[in-house]
């Protein structure tokens, strides 16, 4: 076996902590990577996820960007894609048994989740696993002797199954199964750390506690806080349509973080940067001092974000559209075009509502009335300002502060 020189373990644990919510246990971990440096030997750190949904967005990174740390200390970065486990689906957090996925669905989610995990983890260093290996192979007896590890009290001590059973909704028992078949993952991997969420912390203690089960020295556990989407409240999430997806397209993705608040932007820049804690630190301090404004520091932020996925130069393209668009009130280069059919004249609120842009005509009314609609530039405020739709051409119309779109008529 290669033996691999590593940084001193202070330089290790200063960097590998950033953002962290929770080492477990930290005196562990720490004795870990000593005895790794002194063998030569790589930690295995491993990363599991379920891919229940095809898209990732920049809340999935923060734990994979922790990971890239690993493989950046030297260490080997397993990321374990659990097509077996996730069509059991993982109970944290949920109020009810949710549906199980199809394998077909499960592949198709997989090879996507690795297309665009690859944006951030080295795929040359990665070693990736599907939990199916050894989980489609356990047989009936092999299940038994895993639970008979774990009591069923300490099981239901969980939140949500306690919140479950409070409230007389049921819970499947397949459920129960998930951090117990999800712990002979890490059994399997013989892994020394594992990453996680801070919500997922029942299911890593598990992990570590069978690990010991099986006769093997349990892995230390770091947790990541769950990062919060751009309405400042609830955790990122796409069915909350608070979030940035990391393959969106450069602009979108820029526009997106420059509507993070000025309190928010800093766990963004803890979580989804590779800033080191004092340069954030060094940032804060200007802003507070009036050296450095919100807005810039913002926009360093969203620059070094969108170049990680898109590259510099896409990053600069869409940092000047934004100064065009926002800072500057000129139209975007490349307005996304709206194309309306040729007919009788209709009244600026019904165009407005036709093309989606107001969800009912009272909204696009008020839109109008508030100022916030333009036409080639000029602001309209009669919403009942009639358009004439009976002949070919096209206008920019701007609906809101940032929305542009040019209007072809045909």
């Amino acid at each position: 076996m290669t033996k691999h020189t590593f940084k001193p373990v202070e330089e290790q644990i200063a960097y590998l902590r950033k953002g962290v919510a929770e080492i477990i246990p930290e005196g562990e971990f720490r004795a870990k990577l000593e005895e790794s440096r002194k063998t030569g030997t790589p930690l295995r750190a491993y990363l599991g996820v379920d891919p229940t949904a095809p898209d990732l967005h920049l809340g999935h990174t923060v734990v994979l960007r922790k990971l890239r740390h690993f493989q950046e200390m030297g260490h080997t970065a397993v990321f374990l894609i659990g097509d077996f486990s996730a069509m059991i689906g993982d109970p944290t957090g949920q109020s009810e048994t949710r549906p199980p996925l199809s394998r077909e669905q499960v592949d198709a989610n997989a090879k996507t989740y690795l297309d665009q995990v690859f944006r951030i983890l080295d795929r040359e260093k990665t070693e990736v696993r599907y939990n199916s290996e050894w989980l489609g192979k356990m047989t009936a007896e092999g299940v038994v002797r895993l639970c008979s590890h774990y009591r069923l009290a300490r099981m239901l001590e969980r939140e949500d199954f306690r919140s479950r059973l409070d409230k007389g909704q049921a819970i499947a028992v397949h459920e129960l199964l998930y951090p117990l078949l999800t712990a002979y993952d890490a059994v399997s991997l013989k892994s020394d750390v594992e990453l996680g969420a801070t919500e997922q912390k029942f299911n890593l203690l598990v992990h570590r506690e069978i690990q010991g089960e099986y006769g093997l020295r349990p892995q230390a556990i770091l947790t990541m806080p769950i990062l919060v989407g751009l309405d400042g409240q609830r955790k990122m999430s796409k069915s909350l349509g608070n979030y940035v997806g990391i393959t969106e397209p450069p602009s979108q993705m820029f526009g997106k973080l420059m509507s993070v608040s000025d309190e928010l932007m800093w766990s963004y820049w803890d979580l989804i940067t590779d800033r080191t804690a004092e340069e954030i630190a060094a940032l804060r301090r200007q802003v507070a001092a009036g050296s450095k404004h919100p807005m810039d520091a913002k926009m360093e932020l969203a620059r070094e974000v969108v170049a990680g996925f898109h590259g510099r130069e896409a990053a600069e393209k869409a940092a000047a559209e934004f100064q065009r668009v926002f800072r500057d009130r000129q139209a975007p280069e490349e307005a996304p075009k709206k194309k309306v059919s040729r007919g009788a004249p209709v009244t600026l609120k019904v165009l407005l509502h036709n093309l989606g842009l107001a969800a009912s005509l009272a909204e696009a009314e008020r839109l109008v009335k508030q100022g916030g609609v333009e036409m080639d530039g000029t602001r309209v405020t009669d919403p009942r300002r009639e358009i004439d739709l009976r002949k070919s051409g096209e206008f920019l119309l701007r609906a809101g502060k940032k929305n542009f779109f040019r209007v072809v008529v045909e």
